[in-house]
């Protein structure tokens, strides 16, 4: 007596991969948008304020040696009570930023301010710190830092839906045999219970539904090829032979698209048409 058939369809690579590339996306995204928030912005606030005290320190040395009267003790003496002009609201600032923070020492010497070339001795400064030396045009306000937060909350929560769905697909599967199909979540549904079999996407997104009504209760059940067994022609195409196996099993009705404009058959030429002829 033979043993009976069991085809058994597991998550195709194809969608694996595919939910693996989405949760390694949305992470990343996260990642760099909490980066953002946290420290990027806060930074680069920092890096724009202390670009503008350069500008700021050249008008101001400007405006003190305008009859050329300015010693170096004088520049020094005011060089040394200023501080760098940063906003009072600590959110836009890193949590590490000591305040006040005094002017730079390269804005004290009076030799190197003399020449009013800010730019240069920022280009030097920033270099030396790491910093970017062309910063944006405007600081970032407290409701764009809000923003990257925002957005990072919704990348973990797709991210987390991600890796939801992957770590769930992994432990299920499509199966049949010659008594009942068992769907991806665990349920045995025998082919006496079928009652309906949608074939209409199935040859363009291999999604079929079958509807059930019986012992098993009642309900639908989603067929997903290109998720649970796949198409590939090397691997003998498992999602169509599962589908194979319970047309071949199954009593109920079947909907499928019929061809939009049907050709009616072609009768064969007579020996009166070809003498015609």
């Amino acid at each position: 007596m033979n043993a009976p058939e069991s085809i058994v369809c597991k998550p195709t690579p194809w969608f694996l991969f595919r939910a693996l590339v989405m949760l390694v996306m949305f992470s990343i995204f996260a990642a760099m948008f909490y980066l953002d928030g946290s420290t990027g912005y806060r930074k680069k606030n920092e890096v724009f304020y202390l670009h503008r005290t350069f500008e700021q320190a050249d008008k101001e040395f400007a405006r003190m040696n305008a009859d050329g009267s300015l010693t170096p003790e004088a520049w020094q003496a005011y060089a040394a009570k200023q501080s760098v002009n940063f906003p009072e609201d600590r959110t836009l600032l890193p949590a590490s930023l000591e305040l006040p923070m005094p002017w730079p020492a390269i804005l004290h010497d009076y030799a190197r301010m003399k020449p009013l070339q800010w730019n240069l001795l920022w280009r030097e400064y920033s270099k030396e710190r790491g910093l970017d030396a062309t910063p944006k045009e405007a600081p970032y306000d407290a409701r764009k830092i809000k923003d990257q937060w925002k957005v990072c909350w919704v990348c973990l929560a797709l991210a987390a839906a991600a890796a939801f769905v992957l770590l769930r697909t992994l432990r299920r599967s499509i199966a049949v045999d010659d008594e009942a199909i068992t769907t991806q979540q665990g349920r045995r549904i025998p082919f006496t219970d079928l009652k309906l079999l949608d074939l209409r996407k199935w040859e363009t997104k291999g999604l079929a539904f079958l509807d059930y009504d019986g012992t098993a209760g009642k309900g639908r059940i989603r067929i997903d090829g290109l998720t649970y067994g796949g198409f590939k022609q090397d691997n003998d195409e498992p999602a169509e032979r599962l589908m194979r196996h319970v047309r071949a099993r199954f009593t109920g009705e079947i909907i499928e698209y019929a061809p939009a404009f049907p050709v009616a058959p072609v009768a064969a030429p007579t020996d009166k048409d070809m003498t015609e002829r």
